[in-house]
C-alpha cells in the first residue's frame, strides 16, 4: 500500500472514530436529559449578598453568575438571569455559591420621611385633639406645618363657654389617627415649657383642644 493510500486510510479511520464518539456522546446526553431534564440557566451568588442592600447593575455584574444545571436539580423559583434581581434586596444573607431565589428578594420599601424635630428651646408634647379633619384638607401631609392650638371650655352651670388660643404658630410634629373605636386623634406638638403646662392643664380639665392650620406666609 502506498504512503498516500495509508494516509487516506488513517484519515477515514479517524473520521469514523470521531463519528462514533459524537454518536456515543449524543446518546449519553440524551440519556442524561431524559433522566435529569435538559440543562437550564440558574443564577448563583458569586459573592455573599447582604440583607437589605438593593442589587444595582454593578453588584449584579460582580456578585452574580449564571450556571447551567439539569432541570431536576434547579430549585423552584431560581432566577434565570442576573438582571431579574436588579433593584431588589435580599431579605436574609445569601452566601456565596448558593442559588438566588425569587422568594429571597423583595423590592425595598421607601424609607419614611424623618419626623421634624421640635427645635431649640422646645419640647415635644402629645395631646388629644378634636376636629383634625381640618388639617387634612387637600390631602397634604400636615406634619411639619404650623398650627394654632385652640382650647375651648363648654358652658356649664354658672359658667360661660369660652375659646382661647393656647399656643400660636407651633410646629406639628406628628398627627396620629384613632387607633381603636374608642380613641380619637392625637397630635405631637413642638411647644415651649409654658405652652406645655397650659395644654396639660387643659387636658386635665377635660377641655377640648383643636388645631387650626396657619395661613400660608404666617410663621
Amino acid at each position: 500500500m502506498s504512503r498516500r493510500a495509508r494516509a487516506a486510510a488513517f484519515l477515514l479511520a479517524a473520521l469514523v472514530c470521531a463519528g462514533l464518539a459524537a454518536n456515543v456522546a449524543s446518546r449519553y446526553r440524551s440519556s442524561v436529559d431524559a433522566q435529569y431534564g435538559e440543562l437550564q440557566p440558574v443564577v448563583v451568588a458569586a459573592a455573599e449578598l447582604a440583607p437589605g442592600d438593593p442589587i444595582e447593575p454593578d453588584d449584579a455584574a460582580r456578585s452574580l453568575t449564571v450556571r447551567r444545571v439539569p432541570a431536576r436539580f434547579a430549585p423552584p423559583g431560581a432566577l434565570r438571569r442576573p438582571q431579574d434581581a436588579l433593584g431588589q434586596a435580599p431579605g436574609t444573607t445569601i452566601p456565596a455559591g448558593t442559588y438566588v431565589l425569587a422568594s429571597q428578594l423583595a423590592v425595598p420599601s421607601p424609607e419614611p420621611p424623618p419626623t421634624p424635630g421640635p427645635g431649640r428651646g422646645l419640647r415635644p408634647l402629645q395631646v388629644e385633639i378634636g376636629g383634625a379633619e381640618a388639617l387634612m384638607v387637600g390631602g397634604a401631609t400636615p406634619e411639619g406645618s404650623r398650627v394654632d392650638v385652640v382650647v375651648s371650655q363648654q358652658s356649664g352651670l354658672g359658667s360661660k363657654g369660652r375659646t382661647e388660643i393656647a399656643a400660636a404658630g407651633v410646629k406639628l410634629l406628628v398627627l396620629r389617627g384613632p387607633q381603636g373605636p374608642s380613641e380619637g386623634w392625637a397630635a405631637t406638638l413642638a411647644v415651649s415649657r409654658d405652652e406645655a403646662l397650659a395644654l396639660i392643664e387643659a387636658e386635665a380639665g377635660a377641655r377640648e383642644i383643636r388645631l387650626l392650620p396657619r395661613p400660608q406666609g404666617q410663621g
